[in-house]
């Protein structure tokens, strides 16, 4: 069965819980004290804890849970050629968005090996007989991190030589067999004044991909926070002529504010509604769950709809990770039985 014969196929965003073996363990590789066989063994595993734990509860669509990734987009850096790190502006206090420094460029930017999503996909596609979902961070959320000023003069020169790269590895990923592929855009919604610039590049990334493409917006979510004004509205109606199938927002933790921007804006696109919080403790009941799916049915037909956390699951104790999916498989299974029994 494919997530295209499911009612309301569940699904991750992206990132899953890193296991605390895994934390301590990439403390030691920090030290030099593992082998080159250690380290593909500890992120090996690593995946498959992270697969095991979406099909023990359920989740319909996989992803390999970008265990072998530093903090969402840092670790792409490493790959990227000519950059020197520049010392972060904040070391003390309170972790935040500002305590991450950034790159600067000595040459104009380049992949030569990629950027390691296609060796991701390939380990990961043996080990799950479900639909994976591969997800890529897009280019103006990877181009944040890249002082501007020198080679490129400002960000959205950053991000188009960001998508050349991406394209690039997107078609690698397709032609070794993917058939979803997520890009992850959270600055979109940050910089809201710029949406019909956004989708020039986003379609630029993505052309010539021959795949289901995914996009995902979120408002950050380093830390568990937040790092902009938490609204899609500026985006819409410009968003919907972005090449993509899915559309991934973020409702539980805004109490399903702007659902009814899919009313307002109608389309034929799939939209991918958040209804588990992964910035509250609160461990979803089924029940909670389900309210809020019936509340999304009001705006989207069930053959568009699919149910997500809100964001990855990287900032989240693992205990709390695998509750939550747990909770919103089996409350979208009830709603399910509602829509199957004409009781909806």
């Amino acid at each position: 069965m494919t997530d295209t014969d499911i009612l309301i196929p569940t699904s991750t965003i992206g990132s899953y819980a890193p296991p605390s073996w895994l934390c301590v363990t990439l403390e030691a590789i920090g030290r030099g004290e593992l082998g080159e066989t250690d380290i593909n063994e500890t992120f090996d595993d690593a995946v498959r804890a992270a697969i095991a734990d979406q099909e023990r509860a359920g989740v319909d669509i996989v992803t390999e849970g970008e265990m072998r990734r530093q903090d969402f987009v840092l670790g792409f850096y490493e790959r990227l050629t000519g950059l020197e790190e520049l010392p972060a502006p904040r070391t003390q206090g309170p972790d935040g968005h500002d305590q991450r420094g950034k790159w600067l460029p000595s040459v104009p930017l380049d992949a030569p090996d990629g950027l390691g999503i296609l060796a991701e996909f390939e380990f990961a596609k043996n080990e799950t007989t479900k639909t994976l979902k591969v997800t890529c961070p897009g280019p103006f959320t990877l181009s944040g991190r890249i002082q501007t000023g020198g080679i490129y003069k400002e960000r959205l020169e950053v991000a188009y030589a960001c998508a050349e790269i991406i394209n690039t590895e997107l078609r690698h990923l397709v032609a070794a067999g993917a058939e979803f592929i997520q890009l992850d855009e959270p600055s979109y919604a940050v910089y809201p004044d710029r949406p019909e610039a956004f989708v020039k590049l986003f379609n630029h990334t993505v052309e010539g991909v021959s795949a289901k493409i995914g996009l995902h917006i979120c408002f950050g979510n380093y830390r568990g926070r937040a790092v902009g004004k938490r609204s899609y509205r500026p985006l819409f109606p410009y968003i919907l002529d972005a090449a993509f199938d899915q559309l991934a927002l973020e409702f539980a933790n805004r109490e399903m504010a702007e659902i009814g921007l899919w009313s307002e804006f109608p389309n034929d696109k799939e939209l991918a509604v958040g209804l588990i919080d992964v910035k509250n403790y609160y461990v979803e009941t089924p029940e909670d769950v389900a309210a809020l799916l019936r509340e999304a049915l009001k705006h989207v037909r069930p053959e568009k709809l699919s149910i997500t956390p809100d964001c990855g699951f990287s900032q989240t104790a693992r205990w709390a990770a695998a509750a939550k999916l747990k909770a919103m498989v089996a409350g979208t299974e009830i709603v399910r039985r509602e829509l199957t029994n004409g009781t909806l």
